[in-house]
This record gives structure tokens, sequence and C-alpha cells, in this order.
């Protein structure tokens, strides 16, 4: 890690940059917002929305669970029962005639009573709270490493996966014709949206983690052309948005994940306008 902080302070002799701390924070967001950046736009074109807030609120139950049966990690536990619920979401959405948005929504209430019920007994809440915003600039060097192993699978699965999904989305019965097993690729999707949730929980923070989802996304949408450029444009949206969020933080003296969730909004607002045209 010396030769890489060695070279962003060549790179990048910036005052805020002097902390080791900010320098985790950047590279952590640099490793964060071009994952959401690319699930996002298939969580806007499915209008699954609201999907990845039922994760984060799940996050809460994973870390409840694993403090009753022992579980040493909470980011085990958090991943465990964060794919479990994704699964169980998806599969309820498939085998129910009540509307997406109505399921996810109960799956969203339901995990974050338990998850409060549980982790508030006896006033010991106060121990998670940090979860409900985050903080990128608690992540550490071996955070990043976890951060990047994750970037990179779902890279290869996003590979694989976005020509079946892109077409599922589209027209879910040419999918099929096509040989596409739609269900089986939007089951892939919820779990890496699921593992990506998880793992990027800590420092975006339940309260926020939907809103980095989907307003790169949604902010894309507005502009792009076609369907290569709106997952372009919305991973390079979730990139500068993540890094002025960072150093308007720095400067205000104010919550990093916060910030980037207002610059994502910004550009949203500022696009809009542009997708009638």
């Amino acid at each position: 890690m010396n030769t890489i902080y060695a070279l962003m302070d060549a790179l990048l002799p910036f005052e805020w940059l002097h902390y080791t701390f900010m320098k985790n924070a950047l590279l952590a967001i640099l490793l964060i917002t071009p994952l959401f950046g690319m699930l996002g736009t298939m969580a806007v074109d499915n209008k699954m929305a609201f999907f990845s807030d039922a994760l984060g609120h799940s996050a809460l139950t994973g870390i409840a669970i694993g403090v009753v049966l022992g579980v040493g990690s909470q980011m085990v536990s958090m991943l465990v029962f964060g794919i479990l619920w994704a699964v169980l979401i998806t599969f309820v959405k498939h085998n129910s005639k009540m509307s997406a948005d109505t399921i996810i929504s109960v799956f969203s209430s339901t995990s974050i009573a338990l998850g409060l019920v549980i982790l508030a007994r006896g006033g010991a809440f106060a121990k998670y709270s940090s979860y409900l915003v985050g903080d990128v600039l608690s992540v550490t060097a071996g955070d990043l490493a976890g951060l990047l192993v994750t970037l990179l699978v779902t890279a290869v699965a996003w590979g694989m996966l976005f020509n079946p999904l892109l077409l599922t989305s589209v027209n879910a019965p040419l999918a099929q014709s096509r040989g596409v097993r739609a269900k089986l690729t939007e089951y892939a999707f919820t779990v890496i949206v699921a593992v990506a949730v998880m793992m990027s929980i800590r420092w975006v923070g339940v309260m926020l983690i939907n809103s980095l989802l989907i307003l790169p996304a949604a902010a894309s949408r507005n502009v792009a052309r076609n369907a290569a450029w709106y997952m372009r444009l919305s991973v390079l949206i979730a990139l500068c948005c993540g890094v002025a969020g960072l150093v308007l933080s720095y400067y205000l003296n104010t919550s990093a994940g916060a910030a980037i969730v207002l610059c994502a909004a910004a550009v949203y607002f500022v696009t809009l306008p542009l997708r009638r045209k």
C-alpha cells in the first residue's frame, strides 16, 4: 500500500489527500461506485429500485442473527443472510400475483423491524447504529482488498449476464424464445446485487445504499441513447459523484456518503430536462 500511497501523493498533490484515511476512502470509492453504476442500470430497467433498499435493511437482520448464533464475523452473517433474503424475495415475486414493489416493501419492513428488535434488546443498538449512515472514512487497507475482489468478480459475472438481462428487461417472452433462462438470470442478478450491497453497507450505510445504486443509473438514462452508453455513463456519473462528494465532505466537514448521494441527485435533476430531447 505504501507504493500506492506514494503514487497518489505524486499524481494528486491535494490537501485533502494528505491523510491516509482519505487515501483509503478515495480508493474505496473508486472500487464501490463502478460496482453500483453497473448494477444500477438493470435495477432501474427491471423496476427494482427498492430492491437494494430491502437488502440494505436486511443487513441489520443478518448482523442480529449472527449475534444470536454466535457468528464471529458480521460480514459473513450479512452476506449469507443477504443472499438468502435476495433469493427469497425473487422466489416470492415469481410465485405471487402481488406487484414487485409490494413484495419488496413487505420484505424490507420485516427485515429492518426484526433486526432492530434483536439488536435493540437491552439498549445495545448503539453499537450498530453506524451501519445506518456508514462511514467511508473508516475503510482500511484490508477492506480495500475485499472490495477489489468483489469488483473483479462482479465485472466478470456482469459480462456474462448483461445481454441476457438486457433482453429479459426489454421483452421476457422474446428472451425465453431465444433460449435465455430468464428466472435463473434474475436469480443470479439478485445474488450479485446482494453481495455488492453487503460488501459496501458498512461504508455507505443502510439509509443511503439504495440512492447510490439508483441515482447514477437514473441520471444516465436521462441522456443515454443506447444500452452501451447507458451503462458507461452510469459508471462515469457514479465515479465522478463519488469523488466530488468525498472532496465536498472534507471541506464541509460532513458525511461523505450523504455528500456523494447529493451530488448524484444534482446530476439527475440537471439531466432530467434533457430526457425529453
